[in-house]
């Protein structure tokens, strides 16, 4: 049995002024708050970590990406749907004709689901939890959420928990990617 090596660093700012609530300007640096956890694959249950976060979701979980085949991805998104949290899905559009499945299961389970024609490769592999919130969630890596990524591929993946100008940056970019994204393939 693996050993979960997952580890949290605080990295307050102590005796800095609380950031208000903006989107962070692209390639400006700025004052990161919060936690960060990060795990590694194979070995680290990735999944489990962003299953987690999901389960924590108090207002919303906004999904990027651009392979999605882990059905226990999924049903925690499903079961976030029906306890009233909103969750938005936007994948490749392209990557998607390949994996019907998971995608077809998160619409009948009233999740949303948008294609993203707009790019070569709508590449992001992200999740915002709560943007607007003190203790909001940025996922990102280059981990897919896909059994692969778990369980074959070598991943990394990050929870940046507590930062909201990064939650909002998130967030920003979540819905310029959904303007131009498509309820069919």
């Amino acid at each position: 049995m693996n050993i979960m090596r997952m580890i949290c660093v605080t990295l307050a700012c102590a005796g800095a002024p609380a950031l208000a609530l903006q989107p962070a300007a692209p390639l400006t640096p700025f004052a990161a708050s919060g936690t960060i956890q990060f795990a590694f694959t194979p070995g680290d249950p990735v999944d489990a970590m962003i299953i987690a976060a999901i389960d924590d979701a108090r207002q919303q979980v906004l999904v990027q990406a651009y392979s999605f085949t882990h059905h226990r991805i999924a049903d925690a998104l499903a079961r976030a749907q029906r306890r009233g949290v909103e969750v938005g899905v936007l994948v490749d559009a392209e990557q998607a004709r390949s994996e019907p499945g998971v995608l077809r299961d998160l619409a009948r389970g009233k999740v949303p689901v948008r294609y993203d024609h707009h790019h070569a490769a709508a590449h992001n592999k992200t999740m915002v939890i709560d943007a607007g919130l003190e203790q909001c969630m940025v996922i990102t890596g280059s981990y897919n959420f896909t059994i692969a990524a778990q369980q074959r591929n070598a991943e990394n993946a990050l929870i940046l928990r507590g930062n909201p100008p990064l939650c909002e940056a998130y967030y920003n970019n979540w819905r310029r990617h959904y303007a131009h994204s498509t309820a069919r393939r």
